[in-house]
């Protein structure tokens, strides 16, 4: 499924309760505008009740039509640990709306295998071999991409690790590996990011995976991730901090908290818990390879100008429960 299509409101019928004037219309022009939802109401008398009966939509308004709020054309978006799983969706999903790709990972094969799949595609992406374990080579690389790129638009913070081990067992050289990469070079690579490119150009998104690790402690049931679900929370109020600090310079900050999601992370909770998992999922299924992509395109576009410092759960209902 093209990332388009899940925007795509053909067919559909949209009701919008007091629809008549403010938030509502705005939301009713969305849908009758560019999305091509139905509005129940009728569109006409909306529009001849605001506008007037000739009305023809300035060259501001035929701009910001909704379509073109997600377009990500000329966008420069870099993922990190985008060579797989959750990175590897997002980044097709970016460059499906038209983002330029840059994807970094440790290993140099799966790399070409990931620039290889987005080419079939038909999205170009430059690949670095980066290590972001290594604190000192965050640097050299967001410049290596400033160099062949000339900015960065877009931000992924999606590298990350698990350790799993009760609390009371916890090597702790695990826990610093874990803090390392999922807090501490999320932390870095924004600073760089934003330091180089976000802040001079007065604009920048940058989207940080948390976890619902993150936002509730884990079922005693399932798979203890202690430093995991250290470092998501500290991800949720850094991104709350770094979006109140950084909306001054035109930057939104916010996070996506992917539930259960199929991948070689997360494999070994899967095989050991999924009944577990299901049963406190009220949508009762695991996260599929499009569950990610609309958000994490509103997120890097224009679209969510006015939303920052939020992190979303993607979850099935998970922590709702």
């Amino acid at each position: 499924m093209k990332v388009a299509k899940l925007f795509d409101l053909s067919g559909k019928v949209a009701l919008i309760t007091g629809g008549s004037r403010g938030l509502g219309l705005q939301m009713a022009e969305g849908a009758r505008d560019t999305l091509a939802a139905r509005p129940f109401a009728g569109t006409g008398a909306w529009l001849r009740r605001r506008h007037g009966p000739s009305h023809r939509l300035s060259s501001l308004e035929q701009h910001m039509k909704v379509a073109q709020l997600f377009d990500l054309s000329g966008k420069v978006a870099l993922i990190t640990g985008g060579s797989r799983g959750l990175g590897l969706q997002m980044a097709e999903a970016l460059g499906e709306m038209g983002a330029k790709v840059v994807i970094t990972a440790r290993k140099a094969g799966e790399l070409e295998e990931a620039k290889a799949h987005l080419k079939g595609m038909g999205i170009g992406a430059l690949t670095i071999v980066n290590d972001l374990q290594n604190t000192d080579s965050i640097k050299p690389m967001v410049e290596q991409v400033l160099k062949a790129q000339g900015q960065v638009d877009i931000l992924v913070n999606n590298a990350g690790a698990v350790w799993g081990s009760p609390a009371e067992d916890h090597p702790l050289d695990a826990w610093y590996k874990v803090i390392n990469l999922n807090l501490t070079a999320v932390f870095l690579m924004s600073q760089v990011v934003g330091k180089l490119s976000m802040i001079p150009r007065k604009y920048g998104r940058i989207i940080n995976l948390a976890s619902i690790a993150g936002l509730v402690g884990t079922d005693p049931r399932m798979m203890p991730t202690i430093a995991y679900n250290a470092s998501k929370g500290g991800i949720v109020n850094f991104t709350r901090s770094l979006a109140v600090e950084w909306a001054q310079h035109g930057i939104t900050v916010n996070a996506i908290a992917p539930g259960v999601f199929p991948s070689k992370m997360s494999q070994g909770m899967i095989d050991k818990s999924e009944q577990i998992i299901m049963e406190m999922t009220p949508m009762k299924r695991l996260g599929t390879d499009f569950d990610l992509k609309g958000l994490a395109v509103l997120l890097a576009s224009d679209a969510s100008a006015y939303i920052t410092g939020q992190t979303v759960a993607v979850d099935g209902g998970f922590v709702s429960m």
